[in-house]
């Protein structure tokens, strides 16, 4: 019997084959093609894919027209990689899939950038991460629009634990936290005495609501909008800096003309602009909110994040060097100005 998530994956595989077949004709009046994320209406993935409808939709006059599906109606953002990749959704906002490949967990590496002003230099349009990022995709047969800011990463503790760690490892002994089902989730929250339980995305909020975990890791001011009445202590930990990769396959755009090429490039251009320009003001709304629910929210002391900062730069930054290889790591470190 198949499952829902295979007959999820057949359906959107299914629509991607009907939309190549359909764009293969020599004349179309109007191009209507998938974009798709498997986030909710509140992550900050979202506005950016409305937005980007809109523009290309104005700006090619009605010829190209997106088909959008939010909310992950196709799929996690894991299956909807994995179908970009083989061309049942064209594009996608996503998350790096790094069992696809181990080296997209360059893309959450602990401690690269400290505020937004670097993080817009190494992740925002024309920064060095988008080229280093770019190379493993283009090998995946994905091409790297850009990737949108969604803030600095934190700890969120839920409802009914009244622990708050903040001082590693020390106080992350026997708390049960989820992680992302990717290695260097383990291997961070390991690194900092926490009992790491990996647990995909779309199971989250059903493990903090029944207690099968004590927190969560990993999570951008929107996330815990989204998961706010199952969260009690939001702890800024600040370990990385979290972004959704804009990717599309790259068999369906060289069948574009270059005139629909320059229409999406144009589109996404001013999307991305956008979400970076308003990405922090964004964030610090999001925290206001979020303190509005009545959530506390927690700043590491100067000494606390010196030490967080340490454990990763003894630990997992080497463990990420034997994944990516030393090259890769080089071009990292010097991107982040942790080269001298």
């Amino acid at each position: 019997m198949l499952t829902a998530s295979a007959i999820t994956r057949r359906a959107a595989i299914g629509a991607g084959l009907a939309f190549v077949m359909a764009a293969s004709g020599s004349v179309r009046a109007q191009e209507e093609f998938i974009l798709a994320h498997g986030f909710g209406t509140d992550h900050f993935t979202h506005p950016v894919g409305l937005h980007f409808s809109e523009l290309l939709e104005d700006r090619s006059n009605g010829a190209m027209v997106v088909d959008y599906h939010p909310g992950g109606d196709l799929g996690d953002y894991i299956q909807q990689f994995e179908q970009a990749m083989r061309g049942g959704i064209p594009m996608t906002l996503t998350g790096p899939a790094t069992d696809m490949e181990a080296r997209l967990n360059i893309g959450y590496l602990a401690y690269v950038v400290d505020d937004w002003d670097s993080a817009r230099e190494l992740y925002g349009p024309g920064g060095s991460m988008i080229e280093i990022m770019g190379n493993v995709l283009d090998e995946l047969n994905l091409e790297l629009i850009g990737m949108i800011p969604g803030g600095f990463g934190g700890i969120a503790v839920r409802k009914g634990v009244d622990r708050r760690p903040t001082s590693f490892p020390e106080d992350g002994a026997g708390f049960k936290m989820r992680v992302p089902p990717f290695e260097i989730g383990v291997k961070r929250f390991d690194a900092w005495g926490f009992s790491p339980m990996p647990i995909p995305y779309s199971e989250l909020y059903t493990a903090l609501q029944l207690g099968t975990v004590d927190g969560r890791s990993f999570g951008p001011p929107t996330e815990i909008i989204e998961m706010r009445d199952a969260i009690s202590a939001y702890i800024r930990t600040r370990d990385y800096f979290d972004t959704s990769i804009w990717v599309v396959n790259k068999d369906w755009l060289a069948g574009l003309t270059d005139e629909q090429r320059s229409w999406i490039d144009q589109a996404a251009e001013t999307a991305l602009t956008a979400a970076w320009e308003e990405g922090e003001r964004k964030e610090r709304e999001d925290l206001e909110r979020i303190k509005e629910y009545g959530i506390e929210v927690i700043e590491l002391t100067p000494e606390e994040l010196e030490n967080a900062k340490a454990i990763v730069y003894e630990t997992e930054w080497p463990w990420m060097a034997t994944i990516v290889g030393e090259d890769l790591m080089a071009d990292v470190r010097k991107a982040a100005g942790l080269d001298k």
